[in-house]
């Protein structure tokens, strides 16, 4: 399959793996790209050097391309970028902060550049920055998520209708038939992020990937929207934090709450009780933990298979 993203990122498939925090280390990135999708590094979990390393692993279990996922307000955002150009990655997805930034230093080194949106606004911006793609993302995606609370079925021809660059659509897409869905909405590919959060690859504590196939419908929700909206499944850490809202706590209070390490205890450690569980709505349909590569295939072929019911309509 041939398109604008497969070329851009020079992949046989246009679906990318998500840069998660916590769950996106050099197995996970390998798979996806050896199964022929674009393997992401989550550098937002990772100190420099943990990055470094990652990259070296990833670059020798895979010759395929891979990318890294930078979000712009991690505090030592410079040393990560240096070692990207240092070691030769030559694609980057920037996120959570203005592409304005650092998009020109990366493109003057040869880096393909990405930036993740919540909405139409944010998708001109990074396309006047002069991104190569945009991913936009609707509130349906688990983790950080725009304030805007945009789906993903209003978003995607919303933001297609305004650049004229790639556009990878992204949350709530965990089956072929949604990748077709987004696609025929104007999207060039998708971004995967849940879906692989379950597989044998990903870096998540077991008991998350577990807690992922058990999740039921209405099991996430989207809160701590004065901090930086977050969606994640509800367990005593989230009850703590609606028994905060009702008792009127104050930012500062739900900054004490949160603390530092929440979603490394609960998404790493396996804190099912105190972590912070970040996951999408679509892990309602998400049953059972398998490889990437396994994803993978199972995408396509759902899709090419959603694509020929539509033809027969």
């Amino acid at each position: 399959m041939q398109n604008r993203i497969t070329e851009l990122f020079g992949i046989q498939y246009p679906i990318v793996q998500a840069g998660m925090v916590w769950a996106s280390g050099w197995r996970l990135a390998a798979a996806v790209s050896n199964a022929g999708g674009l393997g992401i590094l989550g550098a937002g979990s990772m100190y420099p050097e943990v990055l470094r390393e990652h990259i070296q692993k990833c670059k020798r279990a895979t010759s395929k391309p891979f990318g890294v996922n930078v979000p712009m307000l991690y505090p030592d955002i410079d040393k990560l970028l240096g070692i990207i150009v240092e070691l030769g990655v030559n694609i980057v997805f920037t996120s959570a902060g203005n592409p304005k930034k650092y998009t020109s230093f990366l493109k003057e080194r040869g880096i393909t550049v990405v930036h993740v949106v919540s909405s139409v606004k944010f998708a001109l911006k990074a396309e006047e920055a002069g991104v190569d793609a945009v991913v936009a993302e609707g509130f349906e995606a688990g983790g950080h998520n725009g304030r805007d609370e945009t789906t993903t079925l209003t978003l995607i021809p919303a933001v297609r209708e305004k650049i004229g660059i790639p556009l990878i659509a992204a949350g709530g897409i965990a089956t072929g038939r949604a990748m077709l869905a987004t696609m025929v909405l104007g999207a060039d590919g998708v971004q995967v992020g849940s879906r692989f959060v379950a597989s044998d690859e990903a870096s998540s504590h077991q008991l998350f990937k577990q807690r992922i196939v058990e999740a039921g419908e209405g099991d996430t929700q989207l809160t701590l929207k004065e901090l930086a909206p977050v969606r994640l499944i509800k367990n005593k850490f989230y009850s703590d934090v609606q028994q905060a809202y009702a008792q009127g706590a104050s930012i500062d209070q739900l900054k004490a709450l949160l603390g530092r390490g929440r979603a490394k205890r609960g998404m790493f450690e396996g804190d099912m009780d105190e972590g912070e569980l970040e996951i999408g709505q679509v892990s309602v349909l998400i049953h059972d933990i398998k490889p990437a590569a396994t994803i993978v295939a199972d995408l396509m072929s759902e899709f090419n298979q959603a694509k020929q019911e539509v033809a027969n309509l």
